[in-house]
């Protein structure tokens, strides 16, 4: 594979073609936050956490670094004040789901994020969707997966798949960025009996 030279944060960076820019900076040591990312699964993209500025040929975008590849040139930008305030909303609005995520706490440290900035509606889920990309692409269970679309979107066990196979093996539990009880919840409703 071909070297792309390119920079972050105005350090030169080299990095193989393929690799996507958050892979880059984590190379080099630079920290993008992220919160649906894994190394062992692929990209997602849903949180959004990780954007950066991107430049390219005189034109600036804000982009998902974790979907986005290297490209010779490259001059990327992981904080700025507008990279800083779309952090800061999508913490303020995850906070009114998961208030008592350890991860989105730090974060809101970090970016000043106000919590009490939207209505609580607590359901501990920001839909990372690791649990269930974990579940289909690592343990080929499919124990899980994700029902309805957009404000409505919830993550539901299968029951009689999660009864055969979550309770011995939780590995996704551990993954969840809002709590591993909140799935060890929402797994104990969807095997009770209705």
């Amino acid at each position: 594979m071909s070297e792309i030279l390119f920079t972050i944060d105005a350090k030169e960076v080299k990095a193989t073609e393929g690799m996507t820019v958050l892979e880059a900076a984590k190379s080099i040591g630079v920290f993008i936050p992220t919160l649906c990312h894994h190394e062992k699964l692929e990209p997602y993209g849903a949180c959004r956490i990780c954007m950066v500025e991107v430049e390219t040929g005189g034109r600036t975008r804000i982009v998902a670094s974790c979907l986005y590849p290297v490209e010779p040139n490259l001059v990327v930008r992981t904080r700025s004040q507008t990279i800083d305030k779309i952090r800061r909303v999508l913490i303020e609005e995850m906070l009114a789901h998961a208030p008592d995520s350890v991860q989105l706490d730090e974060l809101a440290k970090e970016y000043g994020a106000d919590r009490d900035r939207f209505e609580k509606e607590p359901s501990f889920c920001i839909h990372c969707g690791l649990c269930v990309r974990y579940c289909a692409e690592i343990k080929k269970k499919n124990a899980l997966g994700f029902i309805d679309r957009g404000a409505r979107r919830e993550i539901s066990f299968i029951p009689k798949l999660a009864a055969e196979e979550c309770w011995n093996c939780k590995e996704c539990f551990e993954l969840c960025p809002t709590s591993a009880l909140q799935a060890a919840y929402v797994l104990a409703q969807a095997l009770s009996p209705v």
